[in-house]
């Protein structure tokens, strides 16, 4: 390998990323893009939900439990004068669920019987009702407790439950999802524009110019990934430094670690890109190959945003094919649990292996001839 060649190669596809500015986009713009977007407009957690509250015969006790209701940050309570009504703007989606205090309720709760609260939810998206319900029990049990602080009694359940939340304390949607966001930004930066030069040569003609000079192709093929792997590491240290500073995401492990993993991912994303690059013959076949092999199932099946033990088995064992998935357990393991050895080591092994694996065929796939 000749070194004067090597940079010559390196210094050319560097000119050419400066004059295409979409390489500068998509490494840098389409990273700032996506934070912002998932960060403050995608959220996991339910806040205001519109309630309806429909209760029969006021009283103090009545009154204290809409009170916390509406001192919640997750509810926003409307009261209706009966059921019919609330009923109503359930059916018309001005609610997302029905609190019915009923006539009895006061008089139960004295007794120190269950009170008969009747809750009906929106089962439209599953997911949000199951939240609202959780979020409900949280309020019903802070009711329960100030009663019997009130009355001087100790409130006795058949069972107490003490949370305790790790990793993710505040247990903000956004602490879970922006780590994760990296990961689909490195696939996208690194598969994607990788997947466009092998082709653009061809495309345009200078294909047989390389051919034709005295390069090698493993000269040719790392001509290639120097700039897009410099690209890739800024486009990291970018999505790094907008997730901690910007979005308050807690580092909890070595950025030192970190920034080695997001490399390792990075070869292994270079890699994929440059096996389509090289098997396709246009620039369009490339960057559709390039979105759904590696960014839809980085997206879809990575557990960026769905948990991938909650999916059929069958698809749990396709995620272990995609490369994101091993990226992502180590992003959110250094960014909110710290240095956890048997996760990053087992995970960095994979990704060694499907690096191993992609850049062995893209090079059995490359020769030095048009055909």
């Amino acid at each position: 390998m000749n070194r004067q060649r090597l940079r010559g190669l390196v210094r050319k596809e560097f000119l050419q990323i400066i004059r295409d500015p979409s390489a500068i986009a998509i490494a840098f713009v389409l990273p700032v893009l996506l934070l912002l977007l998932f960060g403050y407009g995608v959220s996991l957690n339910a806040r205001g939900v519109p309630l309806a509250v429909v209760v029969d015969q006021p009283s103090a006790q009545t009154s204290s439990f809409v009170g916390g209701l509406e001192q919640s940050a997750y509810f926003a309570p409307t009261t209706y004068p009966d059921i019919a009504a609330a009923r109503h703007a359930l059916m018309t989606r001005q609610v997302d669920g029905i609190v019915w205090l009923r006539g009895d309720f006061t008089r139960l709760a004295l007794t120190g019987r269950s009170a008969p609260v009747a809750v009906w939810m929106n089962g439209v998206d599953a997911n949000n009702a199951r939240i609202m319900e959780g979020y409900l029990q949280g309020v019903w049990q802070n009711w329960l407790q100030l009663e019997a602080e009130r009355q001087g009694k100790p409130l006795l359940l058949p069972v107490s439950v003490q949370a305790r939340i790790w990793f993710n304390p505040a247990v903000r949607s956004r602490d879970f999802l922006v780590p994760g966001l990296i990961a689909v930004i490195m696939t996208l930066i690194g598969a994607l524009l990788t997947a466009l030069v092998i082709a653009r040569e061809r495309e345009r003609g200078t294909m047989e110019a390389l051919m034709a000079s005295p390069v090698t192709m493993a000269e040719i093929l790392l001509g290639k990934l120097i700039p897009y792997f410099v690209l890739g590491m800024g486009g990291m240290a970018l999505s790094v430094a907008m997730a901690v500073w910007l979005f308050a995401v807690p580092l909890v492990g070595s950025l030192w670690l970190l920034v080695l993993c997001s490399a390792l991912f990075l070869l292994v994303a270079l890699a994929m890109g440059l096996l389509i690059s090289t098997l396709a013959n246009s620039q369009f076949v490339a960057a559709l190959v390039a979105v759904i092999v590696t960014f839809l199932p980085a997206f879809i099946l990575s557990g960026f945003i769905f948990d991938i033990d909650s999916m059929p088995t069958v698809v749990q064992f396709l995620t272990h094919l995609v490369a994101a998935r091993y990226y992502v357990a180590i992003l959110q393991t250094v960014f909110l649990a710290g240095n956890v050895w048997p996760v990053i080591l087992g995970n960095s092994a994979a990704l060694m292996v499907m690096w191993a694996i992609f850049m062995g065929i893209a090079w059995r796939k490359s020769h030095k001839r048009l055909d």
